[in-house]
C-alpha cells in the first residue's frame, strides 16, 4: 500500500505542540520526518508530564512514526550534518524561538540559495513583521491575546480553553500549507515558503464572534456550557441530577421541542421565543420553560423524547467516558502504538483516506535513529563513535 506522501523526507527543528502537530499528520500519510532534538533531554515536550508509562502525554501525542536525530546545532560538526540533511530535504519545519532560524541561517530566503527545491515552512507566535515580531507565544498567552479568553466561562468568571487551541490550530494550518507547498511544486516545479502563526490561526477560528462584536456592537456574552449566540442550545439538568445538552438549529427544530417534548405547540409563535435573536434574548426565560420539564423527566427519558422529536442532545461526558464511546469502540478507531518500554493505544486519524491506511509507528527515544540517519549520509561507525563521544549526537 502506498501512502501520499511516501518519497517525501520532512526535517523539524521542533518542540512543543504546533510543529511537531504538523509533522506527525505529514508521518500519518507517509512522510519520513527527522526530528532533531537536544542531545540529552530533546524536545522539552519529553518532560511535560511522566503520564503515559513515564512519558508525557504531549510527546506520546505528537510525535509517533518519526525518527530522532540528536543533533548539537551549535557544533560545527552538528550543523554540517543538518546542512547534508537539508540538501537533499523536501520540507523542512521549524518552531525555533523568534529570530533563532535566521541567526542560525535556516530563514527560507537562506535555504532557498542552497537548495531551490526545498519547502520551508515557518511557525511563529505573532507571524511576521509588526512590533509583535519577537515576543513569545504560548498557547494560553494566544487564547488571551485573540479575546477567546474573553469569550469563555461563565458571566462570573473567565476561563481558558481546557487544550492547547491555538498551537493545534496553527499545527493544523502548517500542515495543510505544506500539503499546498507541496502540490505547488509538483504541478509547477516552485518551491514556495509556508509561514504560519499561533495568533493568526487562532484568529481565523475567531473569525464568528469578530463578526458579531464588530457589527452587533457587543461581543457574545460568557455563557458556561451553552452557546453564546443560539439559543436553546446548552445543558440542562434532569430530575435524576444528570445533565443532558440539546441542541436546537433551526425553526423546525424549535417547533418541534415546543410541541413534541416541552407539550406547548403556542410556544413556538410567543414573541419572546419566536427567532432566534429573541430566543438569545430571552434566554433567562426560555431557560426556565425547559428546566422545568427536564425536572420532570430523568435524563434517559429526556434523551428518549429528544431523539423522538430529532433534537439533537448528549450526556456530558467525562474525558474516561470519552475513551469508551460508542462511535471510537463500535468504529475500532483505536491502534497500538509503541512508545519507549511500553505500548498505548492511539486514535486513527480523522481522515479517512479510502484503501490507504495511516502510518502509526513507534514514538522515538532522543536521538534513537542518530545513528542510522548519520550512516545514511556515509558516516562510518568510527565517525559516528566519535561525534558521540564529542556530544554532537
Amino acid at each position: 500500500m502506498t501512502r501520499p506522501l511516501e518519497g517525501i523526507t520532512v526535517v523539524s527543528i521542533e518542540q512543543a505542540v504546533a510543529a511537531p502537530f504538523a509533522t506527525r499528520q505529514l508521518a500519518d500519510l507517509g512522510a519520513r520526518v527527522i526530528k532533531v532534538e537536544r542531545p540529552g533531554g530533546g524536545d522539552f515536550a519529553r518532560r511535560y508530564d511522566e503520564s503515559v508509562h513515564g512519558q508525557a502525554s504531549y510527546f506520546v501525542w505528537l510525535n509517533r512514526s518519526k525518527e530522532s536525530l540528536a543533533l548539537d546545532l551549535k557544533a560545527e560538526a552538528g550543523r554540517r550534518v543538518l546542512d547534508e540533511l537539508l540538501a537533499t530535504a523536501d520540507v523542512f519545519v521549524q518552531n525555533l524561538a523568534p529570530g533563532a532560524a535566521a541567526r542560525m541561517g535556516l530563514d527560507a530566503a537562506a535555504l532557498a540559495e542552497r537548495n531551490g527545491s526545498l519547502i520551508v515552512c515557518d511557525v511563529s507566535g505573532f507571524g511576521a513583521g509588526g512590533s509583535w515580531e519577537t515576543r513569545k507565544a504560548y498557547d494560553l498567552l494566544v487564547q488571551c491575546q485573540t479575546g477567546l479568553v474573553s469569550l469563555t466561562g461563565t458571566a462570573a468568571e473567565m476561563a481558558k480553553v481546557g487544550i492547547s487551541i491555538a498551537d493545534i490550530s496553527a499545527g493544523m494550518y502548517a500542515y495543510s500549507g505544506v500539503l499546498s507547498a507541496l502540490y505547488l511544486r509538483a504541478t509547477t516545479g516552485q518551491a514556495r515558503a509556508v509561514e504560519v502563526s499561533l495568533f493568526d490561526s487562532l484568529a481565523e477560528w475567531m473569525g464568528q464572534p469578530a463578526y458579531y462584536t464588530r457589527y452587533g456592537g457587543t461581543q457574545p456574552p460568557r455563557v458556561g456550557a451553552s452557546h453564546a449566540t443560539i439559543a436553546p442550545y446548552g445543558p440542562y439538568t434532569a430530575a435524576d441530577g444528570r445533565a443532558v445538552l440539546l441542541a436546537v438549529q433551526n425553526e423546525r427544530e424549535w417547533v418541534a421541542l415546543c410541541g413534541e417534548f416541552l407539550g406547548d405547540p403556542a410556544l413556538a409563535e410567543d414573541a419572546r421565543f419566536r427567532t432566534g435573536s429573541a430566543r438569545v434574548a430571552h434566554r433567562a426565560e426560555l431557560d426556565e420553560v425547559i428546566a422545568a420539564r427536564f425536572a420532570e423527566l430523568d435524563a434517559d427519558r429526556v434523551g428518549e423524547l429528544l431523539d423522538a422529536c430529532g433534537i439533537a442532545n448528549a450526556g456530558l461526558n467525562s474525558v474516561a467516558e470519552f475513551l469508551e464511546h460508542p462511535a471510537l469502540v463500535e468504529r475500532d478507531r483505536w491502534r497500538d502504538v509503541a512508545i519507549p518500554g511500553a505500548t498505548v493505544q492511539a486514535l486513527v486519524p480523522p481522515a479517512n483516506l479510502a484503501g490507504v491506511a495511516p502510518r502509526m509507528d513507534p514514538v522515538p527515544d532522543v536521538g534513537e535513529h542518530s545513528a542510522a540517519i548519520l550512516a545514511g549520509l556515509g558516516r562510518d561507525a568510527a565517525e559516528i563513535d566519535r561525534l558521540r563521544a564529542d556530544g554532537v549526537i
